[in-house]
């Protein structure tokens, strides 16, 4: 089955009845006041993307990456994310048990044999060889931070993953979409090591999922065979050039992870204020464990507010509001429920 996104606010629109324009959209975790697109010239409309206008450099530059680190710039994670499964033959892949399911479904859908890594399996198996359920995986997926559980991995342990997997020719590949409000936890300063590939986005902290843009930070032996599989112009010119002006506004950079910073941590008492009890939560969103996730999503619906519910474990993920009014309409919403 596809899986399914939050933001699918058409659909709420038609099963409630409320007007578009009313609906307050907490289900994406897209920063909800994002980087500010300035008027794109015209030429960069006439003309074909051109692979040498500097984007890569740029990229590695904000990153913190390496020079020696290949990067191809891409049509969103999500692009990589569909792409990857298919330079490698059928083998074994782990997947974190609660994550972006679109992971699981590309690799399962490339025919490779999918095994669900739970935090508490990973636990378990501390004593003795804390690393030995490795060795039953070729690649190993992994979301820094999780999203929706907002688990997040220390660069240490990630490494030392890494260096098992790739004793064997193994990959590790780390989703780190919602990185960039802590970046001092990103193992992009590693980029270019064998069999390490690191997926960025644009989507999240800057705002601006709709443009379609990210990253692919990994070493050359993958990129190539990638960028070939991907074919000219996986980015569009509009895209990269927006991509650029905002990875090199790092005022705007600053000023907004002490914002969400602020916020996020609004919102997390907001919700424990209500009464909900805290899973986890990164700059961007807030998790909630529910018994009831469908239900009670359902109630913040019928008021006009969208959240993500997820059945299994039973969670219930809000982003973040944009101004003062809404955070005042989550809280009554809140209240009313």
């Amino acid at each position: 089955m596809v899986p399914e996104h939050g933001g699918r606010l058409n659909a709420a629109v038609k099963r409630w009845g409320i007007p578009r324009e009313q609906w307050l959209d907490l289900s994406t975790g897209i920063n909800p006041v994002g980087w500010l697109v300035p008027p794109i010239p015209a030429d960069i409309w006439q003309r074909l993307p051109e692979a040498d206008d500097g984007l890569s450099d740029i990229i590695r530059h904000w990153a913190g990456a390496p020079a020696t680190a290949e990067c191809e710039p891409v049509a969103g994670s999500q692009a990589a994310i569909m792409a990857l499964p298919r330079l490698r033959k059928p083998c074994r892949v782990g997947i974190p048990a609660i994550g972006y399911r679109e992971h699981e479904y590309s690799w399962r859908k490339a025919g490779h044999s999918i095994v669900s890594i739970t935090a508490e399996q990973i636990n378990a198996r501390a004593c003795g060889d804390p690393d030995g359920w490795l060795d039953h995986l070729d690649v190993l997926v992994w979301i820094n931070p999780n999203n929706p559980s907002a688990e997040l991995i220390p660069p240490a342990t990630l490494l030392r993953w890494h260096q098992r997997l790739q004793q064997r020719g193994g990959w590790l590949i780390v989703d780190e979409a919602f990185m960039d409000a802590t970046p001092q936890f990103s193992l992009c300063a590693q980029a270019g090591r064998a069999g390490l590939i690191i997926l960025r986005s644009l989507g999240k902290f800057y705002g601006l999922a709709g443009v379609r843009a990210g990253a692919v930070l990994a070493d050359s032996a993958i990129i190539k065979p990638l960028r070939t599989l991907l074919g000219p112009w996986s980015l569009s010119g509009p895209s990269r050039y927006v991509m650029a002006h905002a990875l090199l506004d790092t005022h705007w950079q600053a000023q907004t992870r002490t914002r969400l910073q602020y916020d996020s941590q609004r919102l997390a008492a907001l919700l424990q204020a209500a009464g909900l009890t805290l899973l986890g939560g990164t700059a961007l969103f807030q998790t909630t464990r529910v018994d009831a996730p469908f239900l009670l999503a359902d109630q913040l619906a019928a008021q006009g507010v969208l959240v993500r519910a997820f059945e299994q474990p039973g969670m219930l993920r809000f982003g973040l509001a944009a101004d003062e009014p809404q955070w005042q309409r989550l809280e009554k919403a809140l209240i009313a429920c």
